[in-house]
């Protein structure tokens, strides 16, 4: 009976701790500041005030850079923006301009055997802050992943995918930093926030 009480009770255990770590989960991801309670009607106003609807246009007028890279693919940086926690995040698309289908190249993920043992990723990239004259890369996780956006697929001729990378953050009074990813041109960006 003590054993089949025991099993019974570690059965619980688990269970718990499982539906304590998806509850922390999605209360970690679900958001619910005031920070983003506000980010969602200072948008809105925008787009319904020009008449146009959400869509690429807009998208096209936000790009802060282009940077052509091989077989006709095409990364536009739509946003530079720091966060409280120290961080700068550059998000945009990957677009594929060209007439075939298209992997992103390996050389992207750069040569660090940590990173690329990861498979595909932008983890290859930096920012240059001229200004300071420093060199920023890649932010990694504990397990040495970076933080971009990895695995990416094949993409399609006129597809796009979303993208982002994270970095430290330049010192508040650095507003511009060169972008480099490899296989790609370089380009300079404005950091909000």
């Amino acid at each position: 009976m003590s054993m089949r009480f025991t099993t019974k009770a570690r059965r619980g255990m688990v269970v718990l701790t499982v539906a304590t770590a998806l509850a922390a989960g999605v209360a970690g991801c679900g958001g619910g500041g005031e920070d983003d309670d506000k980010k969602p009607k200072a948008s809105a106003p925008e787009s319904q005030g020009n008449g146009s609807n959400p869509s690429t246009q807009e998208g096209e007028n936000e790009v802060l850079a282009e940077l052509k890279g091989e077989d006709g693919l095409m990364l536009k940086i739509t946003s530079a923006a720091r966060d409280a926690g120290g961080f700068l995040t550059v998000s945009g698309e990957l677009k594929n301009d060209g007439s075939e289908p298209v992997r992103v190249s390996v050389r992207t993920s750069g040569d660090e055997t940590e990173i690329t043992r990861h498979g595909s990723s932008l983890g290859g990239a930096t920012l240059i802050d001229s200004k300071s004259k420093k060199r920023y890369y890649v932010l990694r996780d504990t397990d040495g992943r970076p933080l971009t956006t990895t695995n990416m697929p094949r993409i399609k001729s006129g597809a796009s995918i979303p993208v982002f990378m994270q970095f430290p953050s330049p010192p508040a009074e650095t507003a511009e930093v060169a972008v480099q990813v490899p296989t790609f041109a370089s380009a300079t960006i404005t950091i909000s926030g």
